[in-house]
């Protein structure tokens, strides 16, 4: 079957159909992904978040931002401040700066209240002042819908795959790989016209311990969780909720916006909701209450 295999975005992506995707199709899906990372990546120097996060400022409001900040905001209270969308600065005190120099400092909190920073209201985002944005925690999952979404006319599209953040459309195994063996997995989820989106601290991990999945209140990487995953209608969604899941509040936030979900911690735990449409592997011992040793 033809699959569009290319780099983007910092991660590989993946795009499954039936009949391989014309020139014209492939231009439209860069120039989308292109317009994303030039708005939202805190990587580039070019792009609006890394001009306010110098000068502070307003700047014509972009289409992305009501859908994922109004999301920040959720997973904010959700997570009683852990999750936060300035905690870019603390990501680069730990060494996962613009230029990768992966040389720890002294941890960084993130500013509690950052809606009183940043404002988003037609016609504008404001960021009042300098500060970082940083939409991790579901910026590559809205990203996946925008891509899936602009495919909606183009017969046979089965999969759009950005590095562990999937969406299809028709029904799926996917394997839910072990964090600590990538040989391996724990497991396998039944997804149908749905998006299941995953995240591990043994990705994006440089140093002892250190690792993308901040506390923004200490700006210190999570030690509880390992490995999340989430299943959805949209990828943003499933993206958002396995970020809560490294936090007190992960699962409430998962309930509330219909979302089912695993997690495995960092002591060979593995957890999910009731409902959650997956097999997790048993290793011969009995487990109680979607709880096992792996």
């Amino acid at each position: 079957m033809p699959l569009w295999r290319f780099d983007a975005i910092g991660t590989t992506w993946e795009i499954d159909s039936e009949h391989p995707l014309d020139d014209s199709v492939r231009s439209r899906i860069n120039d989308l992904i292109e317009d994303f990372d030039r708005t939202w990546s805190r990587f580039r120097r070019d792009s609006l978040v890394s001009r306010l996060g110098r000068s502070g400022g307003t700047a014509a409001l972009p289409p992305d931002a009501p859908a994922m900040l109004d999301a920040y905001r959720a997973l904010t209270r959700a997570t009683d401040g852990a999750v936060n969308p300035l905690v870019a600065e603390s990501l680069n005190a730990l060494g996962y700066d613009p230029d990768y120099s992966l040389r720890p400092g002294t941890p960084r909190p993130a500013p509690s209240e950052w809606t009183g920073i940043v404002s988003w209201a037609e016609p504008l985002l404001s960021v009042s002042t300098p500060a970082l944005l940083d939409v991790g925690a579901l910026g590559k999952g809205r990203l996946v819908d925008r891509v899936f979404d602009e495919l909606a006319d183009v017969p046979g599209i089965r999969a759009v795959d950005a590095g562990g953040d999937l969406r299809v459309r028709e029904d799926m195994r996917v394997g839910l790989e072990h964090p600590f063996d990538p040989s391996a997995a724990i497991g396998v989820a039944m997804i149908r016209d749905q998006a299941i989106c995953a995240s591990a601290i043994t990705r994006r991990a440089w140093g002892s311990g250190l690792h993308h999945v901040l506390d923004a209140r200490t700006g210190i990487p999570v030690r509880t969780w390992a490995a999340t995953w989430a299943i959805g209608a949209d990828a943003m969604t499933a993206d958002a909720v396995a970020t809560a899941l490294f936090f007190d509040g992960g699962a409430d936030f998962a309930a509330e916006r219909g979302v089912e979900w695993v997690r495995m911690s960092t002591d060979g735990r593995a957890q999910w909701s009731a409902s959650a449409p997956i097999e997790v592997f048993r290793p011969g011992g009995r487990f109680d209450e979607g709880e096992l040793t792996l």
